[in-house]
């Protein structure tokens, strides 16, 4: 019961965002750690593949949601769609167009705005969360 209930709202997509924040920001930090290193070429994880496939996990939630065998589905399987940790955590070489003397790529004002970036995002799904337990606090003890 409680498990369907957070399934049907936003929390487990905003639980994978913010996941994947916390992994990229780890990826980005590293670039930063690693920017005197000769020959060291920047990394990220791609935000785009990231998107793509937790717009495919939306659909497919929703498309099984209108199924009417989803209840029985969602039972079996313990929970809907969703998208595994495995499905961002590949790494990604990132094409720069500069390339410093000693062949390293990282660039410090990109690597900043990048972080940047990824906060907002993370601290952004956050707040959603937060907010939504607010409301469900809100429900469960009948006070405003």
């Amino acid at each position: 019961m409680l498990s369907n209930m957070f399934d049907s709202s936003t929390l487990p997509l905003l639980e994978q965002v913010v996941n994947f924040t916390e992994s990229r920001h780890g990826v980005l930090a590293g670039n930063i750690a690693n920017i005197d290193t000769p020959g060291y070429k920047s990394r990220d994880l791609s935000v785009e593949n990231f998107q793509s496939r937790l717009e495919e996990a939306i659909s497919a939630r929703k498309e099984a949601a209108t199924s009417p065998t989803y209840a029985l589905n969602a039972e079996l399987a313990g929970k809907p769609t969703g998208i595994g940790k495995e499905n961002w955590d590949k790494v990604r070489e990132t094409s720069q167009d500069i390339l410093f003397h000693d062949d390293h790529d990282v660039n410090i004002e990109t690597q900043v705005t990048e972080i940047a970036k990824n906060q907002s995002q993370h601290n952004l799904a956050l707040t959603i969360m937060n907010a939504q337990f607010r409301l469900l606090r809100a429900a469960v003890t009948e006070r405003v």
